[in-house]
């Protein structure tokens, strides 16, 4: 619990604010690894969220608030012709990526998915080279958008490492503000003072509850929260380079502060030191568009379902072994209400798997999921901990994130137990993952753009100069 301090006496920055702060304005990202993986991280991302164009319930959210609004040098929104101020178009970008639930993930106390990160980041990054060109300057390139990313990812992800906002009740979108609040307010040339003082006003933001994530109140503004929370970012970020003041002790202010207000009094730590981990380490979302927990339960289902396709109504009961943060989190029985309540239940995805050896994202709209061959699956499910797989997803040398599938029959026969503990997208897996993406990523075009479009948008980032296009050059390239 934080100590009481005499009143009004002006107190220190938290040293939590400053160590964001000097990592995001100061520190050289020079791991090829991290920068790789931030390409691919780029896009893969873009590739999410052309997929998520094709919802209405998506697409309803995009544009401005004010129809007809006209921004100069506005931030161009892929796979549209939105050209919005930089604060709705990180919510434009930032819910696009994370609609559909496919985009990277970071699993540790927190989890979280750090390429929410880039509604901000291409944001900004757009708005201040188009600025920097309509003045005659020079603009940023696509390396300091990978170098951004690098640095967003870290921040996400090491506050994850030991920091479960979701014990508390809150949700992981937090860290999302406070990253994309730190890089993008270096990206605007924030002093680290000034990133200190934005940062303090993330915090003070505190955190969405995690209510619309669980049963029984799921709900699409999962989809929107990420989009949200970067989208704020930018507006702290903009409102502290015009001279806005930050809160020294915005987490250890006894009483008043995020550590006693929101978080038990317990202090909020950093499990490493800052420098390109998560990057180098993010999972990826590879084949199934899904709640990350369950990746692995998708594999063993599809591997299954050649097995058990034919022998439905011959099934008795279907074993799900697992770990405890997807016991806690996604475990669901009884009716699932929505898309969103879906693809975040373990036992619908194993089900759809089974039943239909594949798991789109329109395996969760309503017209798959009146199948009642589903729902019947459904009920023969129970789930069961593995204390191994438990110690194995927390361990950072692992991180991996276990499943297994088994199922009986009524005649008393079974299946294999299918094991997978490292999903397809795992860094273990990169390179066998890397081919993948990128088929994934040219899908994802077509579904979107004109042939010819969209194969100048696959040959981008095979592009041996990728590094110094111009950002306003490449994303004016995925203006529909």
């Amino acid at each position: 619990m934080s100590t009481d301090i005499k009143a009004n006496e002006k107190p220190l920055v938290d040293e939590l604010l400053l160590q964001i702060a000097d990592y995001a304005v100061n520190a050289e990202i020079s791991s090829e690894e991290a920068l790789k993986t931030s390409k691919l991280v780029v896009m893969d991302s873009l590739g999410c969220a052309f997929l998520a164009l094709r919802y209405p319930e998506c697409t309803k959210h995009l544009g401005p608030i004010v129809p007809g609004t006209v921004v100069p040098n506005g931030v161009r929104v892929p796979g549209t012709q939105f050209e919005l101020d930089p604060v709705q178009g990180a919510f434009n970008i930032g819910t696009l990526i994370r609609w559909l639930d496919y985009n990277d993930t970071w699993l540790a106390a927190e989890w979280g998915h750090p390429s929410d990160n880039l509604g901000g980041i291409l944001s900004v990054a757009d708005y201040i080279s188009r600025t920097r060109v309509a003045k005659g300057q020079d603009p940023l390139t696509m390396e300091d958008v990978l170098k951004a990313a690098v640095k967003a990812h870290e921040i996400q992800g090491v506050l994850a490492l030991e920091n479960s906002m979701n014990r508390e009740g809150l949700d992981h979108v937090l860290f999302v503000k406070i990253a994309s609040t730190a890089v993008v307010t270096a990206m605007l040339g924030g002093t680290e003072a000034q990133v200190a003082d934005a940062v303090s006003q993330a915090w003070i933001d505190n955190s969405s509850l995690r209510t619309y994530r669980h049963a029984p109140n799921a709900g699409s503004r999962k989809s929107w929260a990420a989009g949200d929370a970067t989208s704020r970012a930018v507006r702290l970020g903009l409102m502290t380079m015009k001279g806005e003041m930050g809160y020294a002790s915005a987490l250890t202010a006894p009483k008043w502060g995020f550590q006693d207000v929101l978080f038990g009094g317990k202090n909020l730590t950093l499990g490493r030191e800052f420098g390109s981990y998560v990057m180098e380490n993010v999972l990826f979302k590879v084949t199934f568009p899904a709640e990350f927990h369950a990746q692995t339960s998708a594999e063993a289902a599809v591997t299954l379902h050649p097995e058990i396709k034919d022998r439905l109504d011959e099934i008795q009961e279907v074993k799900i072994t697992t770990h405890e943060s997807a016991i806690r989190i996604i475990d669901k029985t009884g009716p699932l209400h929505n898309p969103a309540d879906r693809d975040h239940s373990l036992q619908y995805i194993t089900a759809i798997g089974l039943i239909y050896g594949e798991l789109t994202a329109d395996h969760y709209e309503d017209d798959i999921a009146k199948n009642p061959e589903i729902d019947a699956l459904r009920e023969k499910m129970y789930t069961v901990e593995n204390e191994q797989y438990t110690k194995d997803y927390l361990d950072p040398d692992k991180r991996s994130i276990a499943n297994a599938v088994q199922v009986i029959f009524k005649d008393g026969s079974k299946t294999e137990e299918v094991a997978v503990e490292y999903p397809i997208g795992h860094r273990r897996r990169r390179e066998e993952s890397i081919p993948l993406l990128e088929e994934k990523y040219k899908d994802t075009l077509y579904t979107r753009f004109p042939s010819t479009q969209a194969e100048e948008l696959v040959a981008l980032f095979n592009d041996p100069n990728f590094n110094d296009i111009p950002v306003h050059e490449f994303m004016e390239k995925f203006t529909i």
